[in-house]
């Protein structure tokens, strides 16, 4: 039963054993779209052949400039390494410099012509129909409170709209602690009534959770998929306002060649230092790398994973993941499958957009360093599995090839940076200990003379600054002229927040470096290699802190006492990655706090538009909706004992197998009853909880105990109706 999808309806009392689980079932309204016919494809073809030129260009002057520093020019093997590895970032960075650029014209333009959204006039919208569209929110030991919250506050912007009976609303969990599904159902019971969202609200937890997250999705699919023409896939942290998922659902039936429409969510919610910092990036720099990558991508965008919508006939037939038959990190499952299911459906003949342009699309960001950190790893194994896609991935788009090399490189671009650092120390070193070799070549009749051209090093350097820092000038300009100015505090607050922002990111960037690094390593060498382990609180404590950065600030220390004796200048050079890193472990600390984050609130800084003006979505979102507050211990004991959520979880159990399991259920029930819930372990007590019998007979005997036994005294700290 607890695989199923299950409904209970609003008028029947759960201890109604005529009670029946039921996996909803629609059908489609038909309706034959006219679309508007779009040379998106020349136009895009364009653009990208001018990004192409430009950042080539732009590569090969830089690489020229490098060669020209480099006191051999290039004359031996470090010199030519260093200027391969440098010319491969610097053609990374000038890609991002040339889409915020061309983000900044587009919107100063009033938007992309070849996006969908500009194709219809916003009367044409009204008079499509809308369809049966299922929203999902695959869930894993999340925080209930936040993630049914913001459930709630989706589901009540849809009934504002008036369009709520064409949508519903599944929770799909993958939790194994029952701490964290008991809650759950019993969570997503109460919102059903509160909601009045019985047989529009359903819950399902798989008792295999293969897959993880695609694996959620594709067994939702399996069972309901054929029921919905359209699936919004939602993570715990999103938020989406009725009107775009409206909006949504009737541009994907005016456009039947589109297989995934993606949104560009906003950052929200934050409340530490680091996440308020990268919120506020987000939505100062985002909008302009958002369209001038959706303006290169056209209809072969990439698809997140969530907070967008996919076809969903179409996804099943075309988006099925195989397991990679490589060697190492390339055998298995794929873990990060979104940008492949994204290739897998165009390569079936089907557009996938980016459309900025649809608002109120909103996520999360990790509250704390370690956190983010610990996200990237996951994300940077499967990232560099796209290596074996790109490579060996039949039929596939060049566009969607070069979305999985944008991938792959957002990690490895910090070991090349290393690398770089490592060539640079080396070849500063054989300069200084090392007599000059005027005759590098045998028989050479003529000496090389090396030679150093610092105004050129420093010109270099300056460009380099400027590929990096001049989109963030570019996106005060826009920010500015589109009269956003106040939405950020004004221009004073909006000011000094940019160079808070760009002082928090020179600090960090050294520190990622190092930490991606080594995700890189363990990736491709299928290893793990553990630093300190993972603290999973929203602040980083100082212990923790000084163990996790402890090796990179003694690698910083030590390079830089190297520095010094090596050459004082050489140590001046060191010092923007040296001092970040030597700070690292206070910098976590600090960014983590969320006291100081409220700090930078109560004077206007880093502020975003969402904490100014008022937000229903947001406010809705953040309202709590338990009635109990659930800790690990409480939790089982309040499923036992309260009537009512007890029917609940029988509904949503599964019955006790026969034979010897039968046996060793009645004796953790008998272990349970008279020696309380501390005597069960953690699967004793998942067994218990999971099967109908169990919870019955706990429940009937609990409330029949002496008032002196472990459950009378629980029973007489509540009071049930």
């Amino acid at each position: 039963m607890s695989e199923q999808l299950t409904q209970l309806p609003p008028s029947a009392d759960p201890s109604n054993p005529n009670i029946n689980a039921s996996t909803s079932s629609h059908s489609p309204t038909p309706w034959t779209p006219s679309p508007k016919k779009s040379r998106w494809r020349l136009h895009i073809a364009l653009r990208r052949f001018l990004l192409t030129s430009l950042v080539l260009g732009q590569t090969a002057l830089g690489s020229f400039y490098m060669t020209a520093v480099l006191p051999y020019h290039g004359g031996n093997a470090i010199e030519i390494s260093l200027i391969a590895l440098f010319a491969i970032m610097f053609l990374w960075i000038s890609v991002g410099f040339w889409m915020a650029i061309t983000g900044f014209i587009i919107r100063r333009f009033g938007g992309d012509s070849q996006s969908l959204m500009r194709r219809y006039r916003h009367q044409d919208w009204d008079n499509v129909p809308l369809t049966k569209t299922a929203i999902v929110m695959p869930i894993y030991h999340e925080d209930v409170d936040r993630t049914l919250g913001g459930l709630s506050a989706v589901y009540r912007s849809l009934e504002q709209t008036g369009h709520l009976a064409f949508f519903d609303f599944f929770i799909l969990s993958d939790s194994r602690d029952p701490k964290y599904w008991l809650s759950e159902q019993a969570t997503w019971y109460r919102l059903c009534c509160e909601l009045k969202a019985f047989g529009k609200l359903f819950y399902r937890r798989r008792v295999l959770n293969m897959n993880y997250k695609s694996g959620n999705i594709a067994d939702f699919l399996r069972r309901s998929g054929k029921s919905y023409p359209y699936t919004i896939v939602l993570d715990a942290d999103s938020l989406m306002a009725g009107d775009t998922l409206v909006k949504m659902v009737r541009l994907m039936q005016l456009e039947p060649q589109v297989g995934i429409l993606q949104t560009n969510p906003t950052l929200v919610n934050a409340r530490s230092l680091l996440a308020r910092t990268q919120q506020f990036a987000n939505q100062v720099y985002g909008p302009l790398f958002s369209t001038g990558l959706a303006a290169f991508q056209g209809g072969e965008a990439a698809y997140w994973g969530h907070n967008a919508i996919i076809r969903t006939a179409e996804f099943m037939r075309h988006c099925g993941l195989k397991r990679l038959t490589g060697k190492g990190l390339f055998k298995g499952a794929i873990s990060s499958h979104d940008f492949v299911e994204a290739a897998y459906i165009a390569r079936a003949g089907y557009e996938v957009w980016l459309e900025p342009e649809l608002a109120a699309s909103y996520e999360e960001t990790p509250p704390s360093l370690k956190d983010e950190l610990a996200r990237d790893k996951r994300w940077a194994k499967g990232n560099l599995q796209h290596i074996y896609l790109l490579l060996f991935g039949k039929r596939l788009r060049f566009a969607h090839r070069m979305a999985f090399l944008n991938g792959v490189m957002s990690y490895l671009a910090s070991p090349l940076w290393l690398a770089f650092l490592v060539l640079t120390t080396i070849e500063t070193t054989y300069l200084v200990l090392h007599a000059i070799n005027y005759f590098p070549e045998q028989h050479s009749l003529f000496p090389v003379w090396p030679e150093w051209h610092p105004e050129l090093a420093l010109q270099l350097a300056l460009s380099t600054l400027g590929l990096l820092f001049f989109p963030k000038i570019l996106a005060l300009i826009d920010v500015l002229i589109s009269g956003r100015r106040k939405a950020f505090g004004g221009f004073f607050c909006l000011k000094i927040s940019m160079l808070l922002e760009m002082l928090i990111s020179t600090l960090l960037a050294p520190i990622r470096m190092l930490s991606h690094t080594r995700y890189v390593i363990e990736a491709l060498f299928n290893v793990s290699l553990r630093w300190a382990g993972q603290n999973r609180s929203d602040e980083t404590r100082w212990l923790a802190a000084i163990i996790d950065q402890g090796p990179g600030t003694l690698i910083a220390l030590a390079w830089s006492g190297f520095a010094w004796w090596l050459d004082p200048m050489f140590f001046y050079w060191s010092l923007p990655i040296s001092i970040p890193l030597a700070l690292a472990a206070p910098t976590t600390v600090l960014l983590s706090r969320v006291n100081i984050g409220q700090w930078f609130k109560k004077y206007h800084l880093l502020l975003t538009p969402e904490e100014i003006q008022t937000n229903q979505l947001l406010t809705i979102s953040n309202q709590p909706v338990l009635t109990t507050s659930f800790t690990s211990r409480a939790v089982f004991v309040e499923a036992i004992l309260n009537p009512l959520l007890n029917q609940v979880h029988q509904r949503l159990a599964r019955s006790a197998h026969r034979g010897q399991k039968q046996k060793y259920l009645f004796d953790c029930c008998q272990r349970c009853l008279t020696q309380g819930i501390e005597a069960l372990t953690q699967q004793q007590m998942t067994l218990l909880a999971s099967h109908k019998e169990s919870l019955a007979l706990l429940h009937r005997q609990a409330w029949q105990a002496d008032v002196n036994s472990y459950w009378g005294k629980e029973l007489g700290k509540r009071v049930y109706s």
